[in-house]
């Protein structure tokens, strides 16, 4: 926490004053969110206040710019609303960020204490209606209850496994006068995070780790959360022990590096599955077994014994027994387990993992991330996603929708550093990517932030463009149109006899509804379209010479490119494609 906010304590300030000089003091920089008659009464202090409100045009983008700032910055993002309508339109971006362990406080208003339960005027409960999707939330009618109700809210959101939590206010605790003491030390009986993992278990998976054949590292998106990244290299570089990275841990290891197999999963890369399916022993860090990843649970690495190590004791044998359970922090797990591991090293005790390794290269090698060419003259949208990642680097951050473009974008772009891949990985929210980039924006105003999104999640929040040319938020768009639903069609495609209901976004030759360039121009924005391969890069680099305003690229892609490879749902992974018709054999006389 930072120093205490502006107004002198026990001296006499609204409720209202007391809640903004709280988040202040909690060091809040940036609020995205929209005034309404509850929270009214707060937004007149923080019109003199040092904290920066960005006015967004729909609550939902408001939280999903709070889950983009904290995502690109580590810090705790904040967005507020109203009572009623503006408080739920909050509930999907708190949902998001719940699965995605998200540091984010919702400040809403509510309706005055006397009115609770009445059916007032845009009163909802949202308490009750958030319970199952924040990780804690507040109703607060006492004033003198403000001050240490942010701290907690900042405190519980940050710390152990992240995520959202909610402080709802009444309207009359606004209103009334209190005075303001920021808390000193916190109270929380109950509430004391596991960060530093039991020894026991430790030698334990450094033991299962050195008798095993076919080890993997399954990477989650705990690594990213915990800041681990750096203690990740050192662990794998140290073993030599192959390395996957899930779709909320894109960037955690290099995609550079020789150790790295890529994402596993439904969409996930021939490698990284068979390196799973195949495995003796699962070192799963900040990962929760996720049914994308694991496919049929039955069937999901039946040779493999797990280590199991997460920050949240409920995720620990949830979805697959842990032989070795550790509860801690990613970061102290990672670094504890390489003095053990080296220990072990020092008394002559080593891994033999050389034949797995060259097993695991030879199906790298033999099939690689790839994509079928378009028609002559057509776009493919990998070929659009594989040229942006070169041209714009992986300095940058890339925010993503949900869908086709969200599993090229993760696949084809190339990812060298942590907390620069941001999407909705848990919730599959569609229209994340707009607020979400967004968000990124303001928290590092000096990388270049892409949003890489789908005409479908595009037309769901694309008014938060004018949110970022009214606001100096130069972010840049790039816009993979495939004119449909492209996900679903995919499933259309392959299960449902390519009967096509309902997933075309336009109707008919020439006819362009929306006109992604004229929208972005009336948004205040740079608009451009590109439709042929030989113009991709000259258009990628013109919009990456624009510093002042945001720039969408409506790139025309190929509506029938599919995303390979692919596991169908509900079934093994085992029966993973790589192409429609392809399906990968190994030879594992080679183990």
């Amino acid at each position: 926490m930072s120093e205490q906010g502006s107004g002198a304590a026990g001296a006499e300030i609204t409720g209202a004053q007391s809640l903004v000089n709280s988040l202040e003091a909690a060091g809040v920089e940036h609020i995205f969110g929209i005034p309404g008659g509850a929270i009214l009464p707060a937004y007149d202090p923080l019109f003199d206040s040092r904290i920066r409100h960005i006015l967004v045009r729909h609550e939902q983008a408001a939280g999903h710019a709070a889950q983009g700032y904290a995502a690109a910055s580590g810090k705790v993002g904040v967005c507020m609303a109203t009572s009623g309508p503006g408080a739920t339109n909050l509930v999907t971006p708190l949902a998001d960020a719940h699965m995605d362990s998200t540091p984010i406080v919702a400040v809403t208003g509510q309706v005055g204490a006397a009115s609770i339960g009445s059916d007032a005027f845009q009163e909802a409960d949202i308490r009750g209606i958030t319970m199952p999707i924040t990780k804690h939330n507040f109703l607060v009618t006492d004033p003198a209850e403000i001050p240490r109700t942010v701290a907690e809210a900042f405190h519980i959101a940050s710390t152990g496994r992240p995520g959202p939590v909610l402080v709802d206010v009444a309207k009359s605790a606004l209103q009334a006068m209190t005075s303001f003491a920021w808390p000193t030390e916190l109270n929380l009986p109950g509430y004391r995070p596991v960060t530093r993992p039991h020894s026991k278990q430790i030698r334990e998976a450094a033991r299962l780790i050195l008798e095993s054949r076919r080890p993997v590292l399954y990477v989650g998106g705990g690594v990213i959360r915990a800041r681990a990244s750096k203690e990740l290299r050192i662990l794998a570089e140290a073993t030599g022990i192959p390395v996957v990275t899930t779709l909320m841990a894109r960037g955690a290891f290099p995609d550079s590096h020789a150790q790295h197999l890529g994402m596993p999963g439904m969409h996930g890369t021939v490698a990284a599955v068979a390196g799973l399916q195949k495995s003796d022993l699962i070192i799963s860090l900040g990962a929760r077994f996720d049914d994308r990843v694991t496919g049929n649970l039955d069937s999901f690495a039946p040779g493999a014994k797990v280590i199991h190590a997460d920050i949240d004791p409920a995720e620990i044998g949830k979805n697959r027994f842990a032989d070795v359970p550790i509860v801690g922090d990613c970061r102290e797990v990672i670094s504890d387990l390489v003095l053990a591991l080296q220990a072990e090293a020092d008394q002559g005790r080593h891994g033999d993992f050389e034949a797995w390794v060259a097993f695991l290269a030879g199906i790298k090698k033999q099939y690689p991330l790839a994509y079928e060419n378009p028609p002559a003259g057509m776009l493919a949208p990998q070929y659009v996603l594989e040229r942006l990642g070169k041209i714009v680097g992986p300095e940058a951050i890339y925010a993503s929708g949900v869908g086709q473009h969200q599993m090229w974008a993760a696949h084809f772009v190339g990812y060298e550093n942590p907390n620069t891949w941001i999407n909705s990985g848990g919730l599959g929210t569609m229209g994340f990517s707009v607020p979400a980039a967004m968000g990124a924006k303001v928290a590092m105003p000096d990388h270049t932030v892409w949003s890489i999104d789908g005409d479908g999640c595009f037309q769901m929040t694309n008014q938060e463009l004018a949110t970022c040319a009214l606001n100096d938020i130069p972010i840049k768009v790039a816009l993979i149109n495939n004119e449909s639903l492209g996900m679903v069609r995919q499933w259309q495609t392959l299960f449902y006899n390519e009967r096509y209901s309902n997933t075309d976004l336009h109707t008919g030759p020439d006819r362009r509804i929306p006109d992604f360039v004229k929208l972005a121009d009336a948004m205040g924005c740079v608009g451009m379209a590109c439709e042929s391969p030989d113009d991709v890069d000259a258009t990628i680099e013109k919009a990456m010479a624009i510093d002042d305003q945001p720039v969408v690229i409506d790139f025309r892609v190929h509506r029938d490119a599919m995303v390979w490879p692919m596991v169908a749902a509900g079934t093994s992974n085992d029966e993973i494609k790589y192409a429609r018709d392809l399906a990968p054999q190994f030879d594992e006389d080679d183990l």
